[in-house]
């Protein structure tokens, strides 16, 4: 019964956090308001004022040609005045060097601005447009984005005397960057999302209407979210975060601060009433509360960073770089550098309340005296599960976590009060508590550099291209596995001349584990670690040529025809020209030679481009979100297939179709992690064959 009510929690707390991700990809990451305002006799000024979302950049203005979406404002309709020079933006920008453009690019962070003079040039002014810009996190890219905007209003009374009428003035209509919008016709927004276009292209969308080709999936897409929420945890959601806690919990259980405290305290409990079934009890009771105490500390980081905030972790680079500090800091406490403790009196006091009042009050004030008083064991472990849970992206990761922690270092004060036979087994106390204390120490300065791995791809500074994080890496586990055969000595370890059978197995692990990771330094991929690594596209010595997989198709009901006539499955790639995780995607996953048999054998692979700028036919017309967009180019298009169809707007993004237009399986967004893309694309797979 228990086991499936976890489940059941599971399943429900997964299912809100797939509709609530599924919500977040629609918000927009920049937020502009846009004004006009007097900046003399006879000039106005269009002001665009940007408030970007933490994690994101917006990019600048004029930027070179091969990059991404440049800043750039255009002109439907210019009446009665005419620009001032090129689009200035305003702010403190960013100037950085692109490892994967190969080009120096500006843009802001947090907060930046527009700004276009216009000089008038008649009694009354009409400025009708739009701006385009473009904006990337560390993870997604936006498609090109558009601000539009319609201002009226009346010209200095001099421009009137001075300057004919338009009809009378041809010159005037030269002035104006662009001619009005060309007539479009409004679709039927109620019977489907699909725009009407004029021309040649309408024939090929009336019959993506007809197949049903752009019918909204965000439904089904989030039901195989929620319907797959316990085998996709297996590959490491939450059911990986709870093992993660679960494993934390065990090893904090066998360090010096801990594992002595447990006979003492079941002895306690069985002998303080004297009944034994009284003394099981409170012994359960002691147990759960500390449950209760680390899931509640779960909970408090959640709610004291909120939701969103938790998702920006993941790509924070600021945030990445404290983290690997922080790490750092644990792994020296480890080591024995110092001790990481709490004041004195917070545990003086808890123990003394404990000791003045009784019943279950009294248990739960004992439990939490026992985590102040193993901080300094227990508060590296759970700095280092916390900032891994926080940095995953979901909002009750923490809880999850601390609760496989808590129950791990909970469940022997009930089993050996169960069992109290048990107790004279246990193994005792000695110099191998400070040995897990090291290793725990090598593991987290390991995990350190993956944080700074991320700050590192996120400013470009270069300082920690994949060799070189396998570098040091191997390094590490080699020393760790000298510290476990004992040719490394650190401050608290005693002076054993002989190792254990369990270290010297844990040695030739860790010796082994370095060992597999030197072919990495020339270019061997170590799907093992793929996860943890930086993408093979910062590797500078590189012996393993790849050809990246080329997409059959650039234009979607072409490649769904494709699909019907072959009877295969589809996989539609949102990405862009100017997207670099979307490069990053294509270096580090779709060289590796499965991922390139499934979508080039078993696939009908479809690239949609978001930033393409070949005009359409003719504009379109549409209506989203109760306001009207002009779809101009073919990047304009397809960026709006993914935001009707699908409800994501971000880059780079798969999702698994049939022949109708139907999802397979899960959308798929950044991750160069190679075995969850290979599950990805056979889960799609198999349920098309089915």
């Amino acid at each position: 019964m228990t086991t499936r009510i976890f489940r059941f929690f599971l399943f429900l707390v997964l299912s809100l956090a797939a509709g609530g991700g599924l919500r977040a990809q629609m918000a927009d990451p920049v937020f502009f308001r846009v004004a006009q305002k007097s900046a003399g006799a006879d000039e106005l000024e269009l002001r665009f004022d940007a408030s970007i979302d933490p994690g994101w950049h917006l990019y600048s203005t004029d930027l070179p040609s091969g990059g991404p979406t440049s800043a750039t404002i255009h002109f439907d309709q210019l009446e009665g005045a005419e620009p001032v020079g090129k689009l200035k933006p305003v702010g403190q920008e960013v100037e950085r060097f692109d490892e994967i453009f190969q080009m120096d690019l500006r843009f802001f962070e947090y907060e930046g601005a527009f700004v276009q003079k216009l000089r008038l040039t008649a009694p009354a002014y009409v400025v009708k447009g739009y701006l385009e810009y473009g904006a990337c996190d560390d993870q997604n890219c936006l498609p090109p984005t558009t601000v539009e905007f319609n201002f009226t209003g009346k010209g200095p009374a001099a421009a009137a005397k001075k300057e004919p009428a338009p009809a009378e003035k041809p010159a005037s209509e030269a002035a104006a960057p662009a001619q009005p919008v060309q007539p479009v016709v409004q679709p039927d927004t109620a019977a489907t999302p699909v725009p009407t276009a004029a021309a040649a292209d309408s024939a090929g969308l009336a019959a993506a209407v007809a197949s049903g080709l752009w019918k909204p999936v965000t439904e089904e897409l989030q039901a195989f979210s929620e319907g797959d929420a316990l085998s996709r945890m297996a590959q490491g959601s939450l059911f990986y975060v709870f093992i993660a806690g679960f494993l934390g919990g065990l090893l904090a259980l066998l360090t010096p601060c801990v594992w002595p405290i447990i006979p003492m305290t079941v002895s306690f409990f069985l002998k303080r009433s004297g009944d034994k079934k009284k003394g099981v009890r409170d012994a359960v009771i002691y147990g759960l509360s500390i449950v209760v105490i680390y899931v509640a500390l779960g909970l408090i980081v959640t709610l004291a960073l909120g939701g969103s905030a938790l998702n920006d972790l993941s790509t924070n680079a600021v945030f990445n770089v404290f983290f690997c500090l922080l790490l750092v800091v644990f792994a020296a406490s480890f080591f024995g550098a110092f001790e990481l403790t709490l004041p004195a009196s917070w545990s003086t006091r808890v123990s003394s309340k404990a000791d003045s009042t009784g019943g279950l009050l009294s248990i739960f004030l004992m439990a939490f005296t026992l985590s102040l008083v193993s901080f300094s064991c227990t508060g590296p472990i759970i700095g280092f599960l916390l900032v891994e849970v926080s940095t995953s992206g979901s909002i009750v990761a923490p809880a999850i976590g601390m609760f496989g922690f808590a129950l791990a270092l909970a469940l022997p004060f009930t089993l050996f009060a169960l069992f109290p036979g048990w107790l004279k087994q246990m193994p005792r106390s000695g110099g191998w508590m400070n040995v897990v204390k090291v290793s725990l120490g090598f593991i987290e300065l390991a995990f350190a550099l993956k944080f700074l791995s991320v700050a590192d791809l996120a400013y470009g500074w270069g300082i920690l291209d994949r060799e070189v994080f396998l570098a040091i890496w191997i390094v590490l586990f080699a020393l760790l596995g000298f510290y476990l055969l004992g040719k490394i000595k650190f401050p608290h370890d005693d002076d054993e001349t002989h190792i254990g059978v369990t270290r010297f197995f844990l040695a030739l692990a860790s010796l082994s584990f370095a060992v597999y990771m030197v072919p990495g330094l020339w270019g061997a991929p170590l799907k093992a670690i793929s996860a943890f690594s930086p993408p093979m596209n910062t590797q500078d010595f590189n012996l393993q040529k790849e050809e990246i997989v080329e997409a059959g198709f650039r234009d979607y009901e072409a490649g769904m025809q494709r699909a019907r006539e072959t009877g295969k499955p589809v996989m539609v790639d949102f990405t862009g020209f100017g997207c670099v995780n979307c490069r990053k995607m294509e270096l580090a996953v779709w060289t590796d030679p499965e991922v390139k048999r499934l979508l080039t054998q078993d696939y009908v692979l479809i690239s949609l481009y978001v930033d393409d700028k070949t005009p359409l036919p003719a504009p379109m017309e549409v209506e989203e979100n109760g306001r009207k967009r002009t779809l101009r180019t073919v990047g304009d298009k397809w960026s709006y297939l993914q935001r009707t169809k699908f409800g994501h707007s971000t880059q780079p993004f798969y999702v698994l179709l049939d022949g109708e237009g139907n999802p397979l399986s899960y959308p798929y967004s950044y991750d160069e992690d190679v075995d969850k893309y290979v599950d990805f694309l056979k889960s799609g797979l198999e349920n098309f064959r089915k």
